[in-house]
């Protein structure tokens, strides 16, 4: 009997037909195995995943593999995006297995739940190169029947590797500053932009820490670094040039060819790097391609009352991947008119754009500039511009008469937080009063739905893991320095005041993954996965928090967790990159404290000019702000010019 009808998860909803006697991640589930003394198979995955999609067509609607499946194992279906803590540990055992890691993840576990062997995506029959569904689910079957003791053992070793081994901590200074720069610079794609070659995630957390160190120094190879990498991204076909928005990854070096899935998490870091990029660069596309994000938030990913959905999915259907975002010539053609073919065709649609299983389909991206195009069709510019205005508008009106991917409408307290604090930061730079406004109704609505008699959820009946505390106090302390409402600072620190006393590791420092073991473990970490790892953002979260209360024991918790994860830093390379910047802000930070209306021309000076690192307090309306930095405390000022050369003088 297939368990997962009365799920909440998306994704388990969508396997609830299928003839496997899938259980959802439970004690039911193991201890069914043990009475029955069969191996467990736990497919983990997303609602927005294409090849979760493609497994699910190709073997999960399969009847020999149901038959096989319900016949020699206990089926486990987990959502990655609502259980990430059991998720990760899975990950690292196929890791450690060799088999590399990612969705959909395939792992077969003993009853008492250890992994023993494992991998992602296999398709029905051996093809690509992999083994074939069908062939090692028998294999496995006979192994686990035939040598059993073995099975256990292996799993036990495996199990046991995992388990993490606390490296003594490391004193920290600014020196490791320009150390996280270089390596994190030696893996840029100076050709390209970002980092590495393909495929290629955006890595937002390094690309935060270049930005802030770019500001600081004005050296140029950060600058064009940055700025080169930015606005490949943004030119490419990783970026929805149509809805605005970013893609998860690209396949491809050149970021023209995406895995088309829209993440939460991802869009609301990019958010943070593109309106960041435009307080130092000043350059509009950067600026444009914020409000772009923003937009994609509100149309595709934001609730009537407040609140952020999880995803979009990237396909309506797995043969036909980022269908609803693709285009062929005749689609072009029919949409626009001739002039607006001819300028769009060499602004968007170039051959680089065709997808391998549809070559007559094409990602959208930005190929020419619009002075080459302008040249080419002896056209002036403006024109250009505005043929280009008018035909994307044309072009997404079409496409919105498509059938849309699916939107995965879970509210995630950790993914609500990560983009509420991007749209106050958006808020603080844009002064939009809109994007304040939706940003705090959605705090509210996290507190309705997430927080149970004070307690927080990560979602309806999963209990809260760091992240969870972490980004959404975040979001509190970011709304507390917008308003001046003491409200959210109290429940700023009452989150943390829980976290540090469930989550933090009380000798090392650093703060665990959960609050108690899962599957025999706590894990401990600064890697950013792809968004910026948890541990280093508390860092800074701790320091913020510790100006507005004027509690020093926040700060020292900060300091402990950067010498705990100062020997990591460097080894984790671009996937570390935050660290470093928490790092940056332990010795740079600008600790501002308001005496004076959140609504005077004095606080919306000091909130709106930009710093990478600013912690906020207010205090008794005095008509004057006081500025701190490295230690030195300068005379208040009371007019918003003394506060702009002060942040002059600081750089």
């Amino acid at each position: 009997m297939n368990r997962l009808a009365q799920e909440k998860s998306a994704y388990l909803q969508h396997a609830k037909n299928q003839k496997i006697n899938w259980y959802p991640w439970s004690e039911e589930a193991f201890e069914k195995a043990s009475l029955e003394g069969k191996p467990v198979f736990l497919s983990s995955g997303a609602v927005w995943c294409h090849w979760c999609h493609v497994m699910a067509q190709e073997s999960f609607e399969d009847d020999e593999v149901a038959r096989l499946l319900n016949e020699c194992y206990i089926s486990v279906k987990l959502d990655r995006d609502e259980r990430p803590d059991v998720d990760r540990r899975y990950q690292q055992a196929v890791a450690a297995m060799g088999y590399g890691g990612g969705w959909p993840l395939s792992v077969f576990l003993t009853p008492d739940r250890k992994p023993f062997y494992g991998g992602t995506y296999f398709p029905l029959d051996e093809s690509f190169g992999r083994p074939g569904f069908k062939a090692i689910l028998k294999s496995i079957s006979d192994l686990y029947r035939e040598k059993q003791k073995d099975v256990f053992e292996h799993s036990e070793k495996l199990l046991e590797m995992l388990k993490p081994e606390p490296i003594p901590a490391k004193e920290v200074n600014e020196s490791l500053i320009d150390e996280g720069v270089a390596h994190i610079l030696s893996g840029y794609d100076q050709r390209y932009g970002g980092f590495g070659q393909a495929p290629k995630f955006p890595m937002s957390g390094a690309i935060e820490f270049l930005i802030n160190r770019a500001f600081l120094t004005k050296e140029k190879p950060l600058l064009d670094a940055v700025k080169t990498t930015l606005l490949a991204m943004a030119r490419g076909g990783i970026h929805d040039q149509l809805g605005g928005g970013f893609h998860r990854y690209s396949t491809d070096q050149e970021w023209i060819i995406p895995h088309f899935e829209k993440m939460a998490d991802d869009n609301a870091w990019l958010l943070r790097n593109y309106i960041d990029a435009y307080e130092v660069f000043g350059t509009p596309y950067f600026k444009e391609t914020a409000l772009g994000i923003i937009n994609f938030f509100r149309t595709e990913l934001s609730h009537p009352e407040g609140g952020f959905y999880a995803s979009q999915d990237a396909d309506i259907v797995p043969e036909d991947e980022g269908g609803y975002f693709l285009w062929t010539d005749e689609d072009l053609r029919s949409a626009l008119n001739e002039d607006e073919y001819r300028v769009l065709s060499l602004y968007l649609f170039h051959e680089k754009g065709r997808m391998r299983h549809d070559p007559s389909k094409r990602v959208l991206f930005l190929s020419r500039s619009m002075d080459d195009i302008a040249q080419e069709l002896a056209m002036e510019p403006a024109l250009v511009a505005h043929i280009i205005k008018e035909g994307k508008a044309k072009l997404l009106n079409v496409r919105s008469l498509r059938q849309k991917p699916f939107i995965d409408t879970a509210f995630y307290t950790s993914l609500n937080g990560l983009v509420i604090s991007a749209f106050l930061k958006a808020y603080r730079t844009l002064g939009d009063e809109n994007i304040k406004e939706l940003a705090l109704k959605s705090i509210g609505k996290v507190m309705d739905v997430n927080v149970k008699k004070g307690r927080l959820f990560h979602a309806e009946g999963v209990k809260a893991l760091l992240d969870d505390y972490i980004f959404f106090s975040d979001a509190l302390i970011a709304a507390y320095e917008a308003t001046g409402n003491t409200l959210y600072l109290e429940q700023a620190k009452g989150f943390m005041d829980t976290c540090i006393e469930g989550f933090r590791d009380k000798e090392w420092g650093g703060f665990f993954d959960t609050d108690e073991e899962v599957i025999g473990m706590r894990l401990k970490g600064i890697e950013d996965i792809p968004h910026p790892a948890a541990n280093s953002l508390a860092i800074l979260v701790l320091l913020r928090l510790s100006l507005a209360t004027n509690d020093e024991a926040y700060r020292n918790h900060a300091r402990k967790a950067l010498e705990a994860f100062a020997p990591y830093g460097q080894s984790h390379g671009i996937h570390g990159g935050y660290y470093f910047s928490a790092l940056d802000g332990f010795f740079h930070m600008v600790e501002l404290t308001l005496n004076t209306s959140s609504r005077s021309d004095l606080s919306k000076t000091a909130l709106a000019l930009f710093h990478p690192y600013k912690a906020v307090r207010y205090g008794e309306d005095k008509g004057n702000v006081m500025a701190c930095y490295k230690n030195i405390c300068h005379e208040p000022f009371t007019i918003p010019s003394d506060i702009k050369a002060f942040f002059d003088a600081i750089r």
